[in-house]
C-alpha cells in the first residue's frame, strides 16, 4: 500500500486536525463527514489524509459560526460559488464584529483613562492639553426643556445612530464661552454624545482638535461659577484667549455613589495666536 493510500486511525486523525476523536465520531453520526473506510475486524473508522482539506472546510465554517445545519446544507451542494457566497457573508459579520470589539475597545480605554486621571489629578490644577478633532452628536436644549425631555431626546439620537448600550459612549453638556464670560452660567446650549469611530456626516457638531484649557470641578453644581471665574483669571492671567465652547462631562460616575463626590472635567478651546 502506498503512502497516500495509508489510512489513519480516528485518533491519529484527530490529533492531525487538533481536534477531540468525538466531534469525528459525532459528524459521523450526523452524516455531516464520513470516514474513509470501516476495519471489518473491529469497526474502528479509518480516515484518509486526502479528506483533511474537506475537514478544515467543515471546521473553518464551524469556527466562523455557521449552524450545523448550514454546514450539511453547504457539504451537499459544495461548490467554488457556494463558498464563496458563504464567506463573503461571513467576512461582512466578521468586518461588523471586528467595528464593534475596536468600539468597545476604545470605550474601555477611556474609562482607564478617566480613572487614571482620577487617580493622579490636582483637582485644583489648570492645565493645556492637546486633544484631536472629534464628531460628536449633540442635542439642542434650553433652560426650559424637561429632564423628561431630555432622555427622550438622548434616546432618539442613540437610536439613530445604532448605539448599542449607553456605556458605549460618553455623554456631556456644551456651553458657549461667550455666556461663560457673560456670567450666564445658566445657558447650556446642548447635551454631546461621543460614540467611537462615528464619521464625520452632515449634522454632527465638531469639536476642532488643538490646544485646551482644561480644569475639574467637584461636588455641588450650584458652584461651578466658581470654578469658572478661576478658569477665566488664570486664562487672563496667562494672556490666554478662549474660544467656541466649553464641554463638560462627568469622569467618576462609575466609581461613586454620592453627588458631592462627582468631579466634573471642563475643556475649552484656546484660540490659537
Amino acid at each position: 500500500m502506498s503512502e497516500d493510500n495509508k489510512l489513519l486511525t480516528i485518533g491519529q486523525f484527530a490529533a492531525l486536525h487538533g481536534i477531540n476523536k468525538k466531534t469525528l465520531m459525532w459528524y459521523d453520526e450526523i452524516g455531516l463527514f464520513k470516514p474513509a473506510a470501516i476495519n471489518p475486524e473491529n469497526g474502528y473508522r479509518c480516515y484518509s489524509y486526502h479528506q483533511s482539506p474537506i475537514l478544515e472546510t467543515i471546521l473553518l465554517l464551524r469556527e466562523l459560526d455557521v449552524s450545523v445545519a448550514e454546514t450539511q446544507d453547504f457539504m451537499q451542494h459544495r461548490s467554488a460559488e457556494n463558498l464563496k457566497n458563504l464567506l463573503d457573508q461571513k467576512i461582512t459579520e466578521l468586518d461588523l464584529q471586528l467595528m464593534h470589539l475596536q468600539a468597545v475597545r476604545k470605550t474601555v480605554s477611556n474609562h482607564r483613562q478617566n480613572m487614571e486621571t482620577l487617580l493622579t489629578m490636582d483637582l485644583s490644577k489648570i492645565s493645556i492639553v492637546e486633544k484631536e478633532k472629534r464628531c460628536l452628536v449633540t442635542v439642542d436644549i434650553d433652560p426650559d426643556i424637561t429632564f423628561e425631555k431630555e432622555v427622550e431626546l438622548i434616546t432618539a439620537q442613540t437610536s439613530k445612530y445604532q448605539l448599542g448600550r449607553l456605556h458605549d459612549a460618553s455623554y456631556g453638556s456644551i456651553i458657549p464661552v461667550e455666556s461663560i464670560q457673560k456670567r450666564d452660567y445658566a445657558n447650556y446650549t446642548k447635551l454631546f454624545i461621543e460614540i467611537p469611530f462615528l464619521e464625520h456626516k452632515k449634522g454632527l457638531h465638531i469639536q476642532p482638535g488643538g490646544k485646551y484649557l482644561r480644569a475639574f470641578h467637584k461636588g455641588d453644581w450650584g458652584k461651578i461659577p466658581l470654578r469658572y471665574w478661576e478658569i477665566l483669571d488664570y486664562a487672563r492671567r496667562e494672556g490666554l484667549t478662549l474660544c467656541g465652547y466649553s464641554y463638560e462631562k462627568g469622569i467618576n460616575e462609575t466609581v461613586i455613589d454620592r453627588v458631592e463626590d462627582y468631579i466634573i472635567q471642563i475643556e475649552i478651546p484656546l484660540a490659537s495666536h
